[in-house]
Order: structure tokens, then C-alpha cells, then sequence
């Protein structure tokens, strides 16, 4: 198969669903992120109350959460071989329903183990959704609406978080606590039927098979993608920058929680407005390119010009510890959210635009399991400089690390999207 027959093979796809139907296949994806992102956010929330349970000191916590993105990044690497090989839909049901029995597991965890045991397994499920999501947008939208249709995705996610503080908070007053964990799993398997009734098949939406390339093919693209410096570009940034995300998920609700002394119900609250702006992050990200592209930038000139207002914001993270009161830190961590999002989304539109589409899922796989790595590190770092420093130094390092990966992929937005080797 040449990469002019891949294409023509895309633009089949794509003509052979309705607009409506793209767009549900993306409202869909937006829905099962907003599920993700609220599974990911029930540990954090009832962190406290599983400390006392189990007695988890903060590096203990940490460890569980480094874990939780050890299986994260093992995963990521893997899930582009898996989406490739079985497909966007199949691909997609799979992880979804791993990671919702994963989640429905921890609430019946009775010791440390095995809630570390629960969240790797969590870990392994949950990165396969943020593989297969773009590959299905490649597969059923035209390239200019592919940042808008990340951000919309994306924006499910963050919605997650944003109705999770309140949604826990709520749970924990009137049901016994651990049933969240139950709540969210069956969310997840309850999306199944919906996806596989909109997204179709691929062997009814393409003549030939993409999914199921010859190995030797395989290899030939996993090697060509491996050799670009893009690649490891790319993945270094993800791997600097997404630990800020990171940080906000699992850590920032138990600084609200502990050096501000805010009790659960003043952190739902007011806390969801660090996830209401990390929303509204992924529709500018999404929005601010594409806007550029129709005035005539060439996308990757509009990526870049985007990522620099971006990364100029991140510096103002020590104030969200510096503040005088819990508002004024939520309303900065607001801002590094919503800048984080954006650059997140347009740093997802770049990869889709420097790889073709035989490699998108192994460079997508690859590139995330940095942000994942990244974490898992950065997790650890936290953890200690927390438990001996406090939380401040913390927001000092994070105002360094966009612009940073912004110098290093400085030559990547120059670069064109290479054809993908012929599949013999």
C-alpha cells in the first residue's frame, strides 16, 4: 500500500460518514474523556480519607500515583501497536472497559498493595483512550478541524475534573465513600454499546484492512518513527510539560486540603475553577490555531505562534503559592491550567500534522508515554520536596518547564509531515 493509496483510503473514510455522525463519534470521545479524567480525579479527592484508612504517608500516596503512571507509560508505548493492529473502534472499547473494571476494583481495596495494585491497573487502561482519540479524528475529519475537534475531546476531560470536586463531595455526604469508584466503572462499561452503534467498522469503512498492516510493515514504520529526532523531541516536551497537569490532578486538591487548611466542602467549592479554566484551555488551543490557519499561516507556523503565548503564562505559577489567601492561589492555578491546556492541544494538532497516518498511532503512543514517564518522575520529586520542603518549591520549578520544551521543538514546527513507508 503507497501513501497515496493510505490517503485515498482516509478521504474514503471520511466521505463515507455524515457530518453528523463525525461529530457524534467526537461528542462520544468528549464523553468517555469527561469519564476518564473524573475516574482519574476520584483518587485525589478522597485521598485524605484512604491516607487514614490504610496509613499512606504523602511519599506513599506518591508512590501509588508514580505507579499509576509507570503502568501509564508501559501502556502508552504499547496502546499505538494495539490501535494500529485492532483498529480505532475495537482498540477504543478495549481500553475503555479495562480501565472502568480497574476503577470499579479500587473500591474494594483493603490495604496499600492492592490499591496500588487497582491503580496500575488503571494505569494501563486509561492512556489507550488519548491513542486512539486522535487516530479516530484523523479517520473522520478534515485536517482544519482537527485542533477544534482535540479541544472539544479534551474538553470532556477537564469537565471531569471540574464536576468531580463537587460530584465526590457530594457522594461522600449522602453514600458511603468508596462507592464513587463503583459510580465511575459503570459509566464506563454503560458507553460501550453507544460507541459501538456510531463508530463503524473498519473493514465496512475502508476496502483494505489499515489496521492489520504486515509485520514487516510494522517494523519498517515503528523503526522510520523512532528515527526521526521529531519523535524524540516531541516526546522530551510532553515529558517536561505534562507534570504540571499532573501536579494540578493529584496534588493541588490536597494543598487546598492541607498547607491552606481548607476543609472538603471550600475545596469543591472553589477548587473546580482550576478545571473550569483547563476547559476552557482546550476550546482556545483548539480554536486560536485554526483561526490562524484560515487567515493563511501555515498550521505548524500557527502552532508555534500559539505555543509561545502559552508558555509566556506558565511563569506565573510561584504566585499560586506565594498567594495571600486559597482564592487568589486558585485563580493563578487557574490561568497555568488554562495555559497548559492550550499549549496541550496544540502540541497534540502538531503531531497529527508531522506524522502520516500509517505511524500516527505508534508516534502518538510513543510521544505520550514521555508525558507519562515525565510524571511518573515528577510524582516522585513532588512527593519528597513536599514531605520535607512544602509545596512552594514545587511551583517555582513548574514556571520553567514550557518554556524549555518550547526552545527544544523551536526547529520541529519547521518540518513537514513525511510520507509513510509503502506497505509491500
Amino acid at each position: 500500500m503507497s501513501p497515496h493509496q493510505d490517503s485515498r483510503e482516509l478521504r474514503q473514510l471520511r466521505f463515507s460518514l455524515s457530518q453528523r455522525r463525525r461529530w457524534l463519534v467526537i461528542a462520544l470521545i468528549s464523553l468517555v474523556a469527561l469519564i476518564n479524567y473524573f475516574d482519574r480525579q476520584s483518587l485525589s479527592v478522597v485521598a485524605t480519607r484512604f491516607q487514614a484508612e490504610l496509613h499512606l504517608s504523602d511519599e506513599g500516596y506518591g508512590h501509588v500515583v508514580s505507579l499509576f503512571l509507570l503502568a501509564s507509560a508501559f501502556s502508552y508505548a504499547g496502546a499505538g501497536f494495539l490501535t494500529d493492529w485492532l483498529g480505532t473502534r475495537a482498540s477504543m472499547a478495549l481500553f475503555v472497559g479495562w480501565w472502568s473494571i480497574a476503577e470499579t476494583m479500587t473500591a474494594f481495596v483493603r490495604s496499600a498493595a492492592q490499591l496500588a495494585a487497582a491503580r496500575f491497573c488503571l494505569g494501563l487502561g486509561e492512556p489507550g483512550l488519548w491513542v486512539a482519540a486522535p487516530k479516530a479524528v484523523g479517520e473522520t475529519l478534515e485536517e482544519k478541524h482537527h485542533s477544534l475537534a482535540i479541544g472539544v475531546y479534551t474538553l470532556g476531560a477537564t469537565v471531569g475534573a471540574v464536576i468531580a470536586l463537587p460530584a465526590i463531595a457530594a457522594v461522600v455526604a449522602h453514600l458511603p465513600w468508596k462507592s464513587i469508584f463503583v459510580i465511575d466503572g459503570c459509566a464506563g462499561i454503560l458507553w460501550l454499546p453507544l460507541w459501538f452503534w456510531a463508530f463503524p467498522r473498519e473493514k465496512q469503512a475502508i476496502p483494505a484492512p489499515r489496521g492489520a498492516l504486515p509485520g514487516a510493515s510494522q517494523r519498517a514504520a515503528l523503526k522510520d518513527v523512532l528515527a526521526r529526532a521529531k519523535t524524540w523531541k516531541l516526546l522530551i516536551a510532553r515529558g517536561l510539560t505534562d507534570p504540571v497537569w499532573y501536579f494540578y490532578l493529584f496534588w493541588y486538591p490536597k494543598y487546598l486540603l492541607g498547607p491552606r487548611g481548607l476543609p472538603l466542602a471550600r475545596v469543591a467549592h472553589i477548587g473546580w475553577l482550576v478545571y473550569l479554566f483547563a476547559g476552557a484551555g482546550t476550546l482556545i488551543g483548539g480554536v486560536a490555531s485554526g483561526w490562524l490557519i484560515r487567515r493563511g499561516v501555515a498550521p505548524l507556523h500557527a502552532y508555534r505562534r500559539s505555543m509561545i503565548v502559552y508558555a509566556a503564562l506558565i511563569p506565573l505559577s510561584p504566585l499560586a503559592g506565594l498567594a495571600p489567601s486559597a482564592l487568589i492561589s486558585v485563580g493563578v492555578a487557574s490561568v497555568i491550567a488554562l495555559a497548559h491546556m492550550a499549549w496541550l492541544i496544540t502540541l497534540s494538532s502538531t503531531v497529527i500534522a508531522v506524522f502520516p497516518p500509517l505511524q500516527l498511532g505508534k508516534a502518538f503512543g510513543l510521544i505520550a508515554a514521555g508525558s507519562a514517564f515525565g510524571g511518573l518522575l515528577a510524582t516522585e520529586i513532588v512527593a519528597n520536596v513536599v514531605t520535607h520542603h512544602g509545596y512552594l518549591p514545587v511551583f517555582f520549578l513548574m514556571m520553567i518547564l514550557h518554556p524549555l520544551a518550547l526552545v527544544l521543538l523551536w526547529t520541529t514546527f519547521k518540518e513537514k509531515a513525511a510520507a509513510a513507508p509503502a506497505v509491500a
